[in-house]
């Protein structure tokens, strides 16, 4: 399906998949966003995410959180985390259903992107979703894979790496940002 075609098609029946960290807060590259302090939105993210939030029906976000499982930060920190973006992102008009956060330190684990298990646990909680008519946003070749792997469409965003060469097995498209992704939206999508 050509670029043009998914951004005609995408309505309130499809659902959002994010990946969060170098999506829409700024990567801690080589460490983890451990507290609030340290959390930044990624320029435009809560812009684009007010956006998407008028298109998509469904905004769920999927994050490895190794941090907990390594002892470094607590699930209490990474759920105080969540709360205040989640507050953030509806204070300027946008909205996120879920979040899904793996804490696993095994690659192995089932919750672990690239597997799928997070994705499988938002369809237990949303049965509404099908993941034909579903997006996988992330900064990472495991996001993309575990997009894939779940029949999603995927875009790769640049923010922590190189552009990637398309077409590519994994990347439907890509783009620098999120807010330069949800801005293509905008030009099929709203009316």
């Amino acid at each position: 399906m050509s670029e043009t075609n998914i951004q005609a098609l995408v309505d309130t029946t499809w659902t959002l998949f994010l990946d969060r960290d170098g999506v829409i807060n700024v990567e801690n590259r080589g460490s983890y966003i451990t507290n609030w302090d340290e959390f930044k939105f990624c320029d435009g993210a809560l812009d684009a995410l007010k956006h998407v939030s008028e298109v998509f029906g469904n905004i769920v976000v999927v994050t490895n959180q190794r941090g907990v499982g390594r002892g470094i930060m607590s699930i209490d920190s990474l759920n105080g985390i969540h709360s205040n973006m989640i507050e953030a992102v509806v204070d300027n008009g946008g909205i996120i259903n879920k979040i899904y956060a793996c804490t696993a330190v095994e690659d192995d684990d089932h919750n672990r992107k690239p597997n799928i298990g997070m994705a499988m646990q938002a369809k237990e909680d949303m049965p509404e979703i099908d993941f034909s008519k579903s997006i996988m946003v992330g900064n990472n070749l495991s996001d993309m894979e575990f997009g894939k792997k779940s029949g999603m469409y995927t875009v790769l965003l640049t923010t922590t790496r190189e552009p990637v060469e398309l077409p590519h097995d994994l990347i439907d498209e890509q783009y620098p940002s999120l807010q330069s992704w949800a801005n293509s939206l905008a030009t099929t999508v709203v009316e």
